[in-house]
């Protein structure tokens, strides 16, 4: 989710406050400066001085966010050719039966479409079988964080990022994701995954990397807050197409969520 966001980030997030600490210089200062903020947050100084032990700045990450602009040059057509493929459909098609239960559940509570919910959960991880990302979050976001591009956006993030890891929804060695810090199944913020997700198996926890029901409704969840309005379409021009922004801000990606979806249909 939101692999493609720094490309309509609004100008008010480019800015530093004064309250936040002061990106670029000397990352250890950052970093300590981050951890007061953290604490001031309400997170504990042990989950703290664990997650930033050794930290360093991660080059590549830096890399490849400037690399990263200008990801749908493909038209619609291209990209969905290349995305909406008949073994990923086939694989959605089992899995929604195998999961019929639990789906219908969660379409009952929170009114988003079965077919939505799979071509979501597979368009970003092939349904937790594919790559969810390789790099730890803390040093991931705490580089975004300490360039100056955007960083009050990821000190944001980061201080979630901790709060996960407080909550015991993730240890910190689970706490993996993607080049932007991106988490799980279906690939959430740290912001996201404290203000959306759902423990939805009753585990005392949520799990997004490894919980199939806690992933799927913490999906359908954060459609629902946004303004998904059950039984409505969801194609383009649509109100609820306008809501599926909140997923993923580029309408070429919506459209291949909506195609995918119909083809499960």
């Amino acid at each position: 989710m939101f692999r493609f966001f720094a490309l309509f980030l609004p100008a008010f997030l480019l800015a530093c406050p004064a309250s936040a600490a002061q990106c670029g210089g000397d990352f250890q200062t950052f970093l300590a400066a981050m951890a007061r903020d953290a604490q001031a947050a309400g997170v504990s100084r042990a989950v703290i001085d664990q997650a930033f032990a050794g930290v360093t700045s991660d080059p590549a990450v830096l890399n490849f966010d400037r690399r990263q602009r200008g990801t749908f040059r493909k038209s619609f057509e291209e990209y969905a050719a290349t995305r909406v493929i008949p073994a990923r459909i086939n694989r959605a098609r089992k899995l929604m039966q195998s999961h019929v239960a639990l789906l219908s559940r969660i379409e009952r509570q929170f009114g988003v479409p079965k077919e939505l919910l799979m071509a979501i959960w597979t368009l970003e991880s092939d349904n937790g079988t594919g790559d969810m990302g390789k790099l730890p979050v803390i040093r991931t976001i705490a580089t975004l964080a300490h360039d100056c591009r955007r960083s009050e956006l990821f000190q944001t993030e980061l201080i979630a990022a901790l709060k996960i890891v407080q909550r015991g929804d993730l240890p910190l060695r689970d706490l993996i994701g993607a080049y932007a810090g991106e988490i799980g199944q279906t690939q959430f913020l740290p912001s996201s995954y404290i203000k959306y997700g759902v423990d939805y198996d009753g585990s005392g926890h949520v799990d997004l990397r490894h919980n199939v029901p806690d992933v799927l409704a913490s999906t359908a969840n954060l459609l629902k807050v946004n303004g998904w309005r059950p039984g409505a379409p969801f194609g383009e021009g649509t109100e609820n197409f306008q809501v599926m922004r909140e997923w993923n801000r580029s309408e070429i990606y919506r459209k291949t969520m909506a195609l995918f979806a119909e083809r499960l249909r």
